[in-house]
């Protein structure tokens, strides 16, 4: 089989092409996703499975021999042999649901986490399983392992298929950018807008290339999208990064989930230009201190939320739309100045165009 690589796009969208006429473009991602994490953990599972008979010792099913390696157990109903060999069965989303939940079961930090509603009547069954036929690359052998592939995946579906206002998931050459330049050695380290994990999983990458410990690093983020949530904590958790993202998704703005958290290191590409972010509901805010952001931009209350969860010695890296800098809103160009003015601003990278899918 071939390994995962830099033009899988037209395998995703021959994917979503099966889906065609029977669910929303915006709900492809979220049934391919779904589908991608459980071919993930099955791969790297079969991978040491057959590690572990060549040793000969008999092991091949002993949790603990997976668990060492940082390796989630498939329960045999929900290996993707298993899954394969009964695609073309009428109960195949019933079959897919049940290997979630066997998952979830051997795997605690799972829990909750994996979607399981492929049986439902508005997924056409035949298509589903011509669906999972079309999954013949690998994406959690060693080699895939070392790429966020499902962020990847995640980045072409949130573009091509209904991305939010304003939300766009971060490119890695922009995250490997702002990590290089915070440099997270050690400490707390925050995303108020975490998407599908992609600066947890730099900063990781980061400190493991510095001869760091990825324990050195404590991680806390915040998500409003419940799909998202869900695929950032699988994301964090194929990995064995042990973070905090709050019991659920949740709006940063009026729900904080870290309300006394005061971070070393920030990273945040937050959704650019939200319009009705609830300003009315939020005048008096404490974080607002070097102005009141306009009710008809979110821009500049995302970079005063940045600026007061910061430790007195913390860092923060950010993307934000060109259209901030500037500005001349009388409320915004005021923030702007204040901020300058009080020395927060260490340096300002204007990066090139069609970095972002879907964005010039």
């Amino acid at each position: 089989m071939a390994t995962v690589n830099l033009g899988f796009e037209n395998n995703l969208w021959e994917m979503a092409d099966k889906l065609r006429g029977n669910i929303e473009a915006s709900e492809y991602k979220h049934v391919v996703l779904g589908l991608i994490f459980l071919k993930y953990i099955s791969d790297a599972f079969e991978e040491r499975y057959n590690e572990l008979v060549a040793e000969g010792d008999g092991f091949e099913e002993d949790i603990d021999a997976y668990t060492e390696e940082n390796i989630f157990f498939v329960p045999r109903e929900a290996r993707w042999d298993y899954i394969k060999s009964n695609a073309k069965q009428p109960t195949i989303g019933q079959i897919i649901d049940e290997a979630m939940m066997a998952i979830e079961k051997e795997n605690a930090s799972l829990k909750g986490v994996l979607p399981k509603n492929y049986a439902r009547p508005e997924i056409d069954k035949t298509k589903l399983g011509e669906l999972i036929d079309l999954f013949s690359f690998k994406v959690g052998d060693k080699e895939a392992r070392a790429k966020d592939v499902l962020g990847r995946v995640y980045e072409y579906f949130l573009g091509q298929f209904g991305s939010s206002e304003g939300e766009f998931y971060t490119p890695p050459s922009i995250v490997k950018l702002l990590v290089e330049m915070i440099e997270p050695y050690k400490g707390r380290v925050y995303d108020p807008c975490c998407g599908s994990g992609g600066m947890f999983v730099q900063s990781q990458r980061f400190v493991e290339e510095h001869s760091g410990r990825k324990d050195d690093i404590h991680i806390f983020g915040q998500e409003y999208t419940a799909t998202t949530w869900r695929l950032c904590k699988m994301n964090l958790a194929i990995r064995g990064i042990d973070g905090n993202l709050g019991e659920r998704d949740a709006d940063t703005f009026s729900n904080d989930l870290h309300k006394m958290l005061k971070a070393d290191y920030i990273l945040a590409n937050p959704p650019f230009n939200i319009k009705d972010w609830g300003a009315n509901r939020l005048v008096d805010d404490v974080r607002w201190k070097y102005g009141m952001p306009p009710v008809g931009n979110a821009n500049y209350a995302w970079i005063q939320h940045i600026i007061s969860k910061l430790s007195p010695n913390g860092v923060a890296g950010f993307v934000m739309a060109n259209g901030a800098m500037s500005t001349n809103t009388t409320s915004e160009a005021e923030i702007r100045k204040n901020i300058i003015e009080a020395g927060l601003v260490d340096c300002i990278i204007t990066l090139p165009p069609n970095l972002f899918y879907n964005v010039t």
